[in-house]
């Protein structure tokens, strides 16, 4: 079941790992279905607008686990509901102005929300930090240059409408 040692998480194309106290690593194998170039330049994109997408380390090969590897930071997340919902508000504030950022930089994330049929949490790429709220997986996000407006557009629309979702369960579970 544990097929790779130090396992954090595991999703429908790929596992993360732990590589140390401050990175893991996204390991690609086989066909992942996702690329890991693109993905690596979607994070790298995003990391020069702001800080809420998951900072890219650098990508790599481990001869031992025959795999490349998308390091990236380590990120550990805390419990929201410890937390009062006027907190939880300023965080969600930040969060949107920063996410809207993104989306005015001409990325999106396009995955907030998991669709039904995946398995996981509906926001699992959504994390508290003690820095505030972080999204990981990047796998599906997509760049404006790489798509073009009207796709991009959808997308923002799409992610907006996942974003609203989010507010209502953020601040009142």
């Amino acid at each position: 079941m544990f097929k790779y040692p130090r396992r954090l998480s595991s999703g429908a194309s790929n596992t993360v790992v732990v590589l140390s106290e401050t990175e893991v690593a996204k390991l690609f194998t086989g066909d992942t279905r996702s690329d890991i170039g693109s993905e690596a330049e979607k994070m790298m994109f995003a990391n020069a607008i702001n800080g809420l997408v998951v900072r890219f380390s650098r990508l790599d090969f481990d001869d031992n686990l025959n795999a490349e590897m998308l390091v990236m930071e380590r990120i550990y997340p805390i419990d929201f509901r410890a937390h009062e919902v006027e907190v939880r508000t300023l965080w969600l504030d930040v969060f949107e102005d920063e996410l809207n950022t993104l989306h005015k930089a001409g990325f999106v994330h396009r995955d907030l929300k998991r669709p039904s049929n995946i398995g996981g949490l509906a926001f699992d790429n959504i994390l508290l930090t003690n820095t505030g709220l972080r999204l990981i997986d990047v796998g599906i996000s997509a760049l404006r240059k790489q798509v073009g407006d009207k796709i991009f557009e959808k997308y923002v629309e799409i992610e907006q409408s996942e974003l609203a979702t989010f507010r209502e369960y953020f601040l009142n579970r």
